[in-house]
């Protein structure tokens, strides 16, 4: 029998760092006992709805120099705020994703639109998980309630 990812196990299929502050809808509360980092949901969908959610947050932080447009706007952008290069293999985790949208690493992508969102998301998804266990539906679903 396969084993269960952590990311897949708490609902949480983007391994999102737990943090009281964040009010996010569906998450549950800590239980050191299972779960001391990252972040628990009542249903796949709303973990899926908090990724999505801070993708579009990092939408309004600061880009890097020289990459894409103002903003965060690349795929790069994105997965370097996502997966900090000390804890991931970020080079390999931006090509991954990139691929996964089908856009160069430094392409300006526009990560309000539904079908992009879904694609960074999902790509998301793969690299934590190295799998994407949801129906395109389920995704679909929290990707929706993200821009909802």
């Amino acid at each position: 029998m396969p084993q269960v990812t952590r990311g897949v196990r708490n609902n949480n299929p983007g391994n999102i760092d737990y943090n009281p502050r964040n009010q996010w809808q569906g998450q549950l509360g800590p239980d050191p006992a299972i779960e001391k980092r990252f972040a628990r949901f009542d249903s796949v969908e709303n973990g899926i709805r908090a990724l999505a959610k801070l993708i579009l947050a990092y939408r309004g932080k600061d880009g890097m120099p020289g990459v894409g447009g103002a903003g965060i706007d690349t795929v790069r952008e994105v997965i370097n705020r996502w997966a900090p290069s000390g804890e991931n293999d970020t080079e390999s985790y931006i090509k991954a994703v990139a691929a996964s949208v089908g856009a160069q690493p430094n392409q300006p992508i526009d990560i309000r639109n539904f079908r992009t969102l879904i694609a960074l998301t999902t790509g998301i998804i793969q690299h934590e998980n190295g799998s994407v266990p949801y129906a395109p539906q389920v995704i679909a679903e929290g990707v929706q309630r993200a821009l909802a």
